[in-house]
């Protein structure tokens, strides 16, 4: 499939947090970035605005009854930026990963400048 938009690691946040899943959550976690690059419009299974988070996206991957969060933004209308990812063990997004996520994104933004 031909690819409509592009998947970029910002430092070392995400590779840092995908080091640390097993092999199988290292693969579905791949396959949810496959579909995010092939596919025009994302299912919200997958990809969802923090609506309070200006400009913030949750990418969402689900294994074997664990859940697992990758933060990220879009820069250049399709360029997908990864941040920090965690295992989801609540059902609210820690406020922690979140603060984190938005001090990363600023710090990629100003990065660019």
């Amino acid at each position: 499939m031909e690819k409509v938009r592009q998947v970029r690691f910002y430092k070392g946040y995400f590779l840092e947090f995908f080091a640390q899943q097993s092999e199988k959550v290292k693969e579905k976690i791949d396959q949810v970035l496959y579909i995010i690059t092939v596919v025009d419009r994302v299912p919200a299974k997958f990809l969802r605005h923090i609506t309070e988070s200006d400009g913030l996206y949750e990418i969402r991957v689900e294994f074997a009854g664990n859940i697992y969060r990758i933060f990220s933004c879009f820069d250049k209308g399709n360029v997908v930026v990864l941040f920090n990812g965690f295992q989801k063990k609540t059902s609210k997004t820690s406020r922690r990963e979140l603060d984190r996520a938005k001090e990363i994104k600023l710090e990629y933004l100003n990065s660019k400048n």
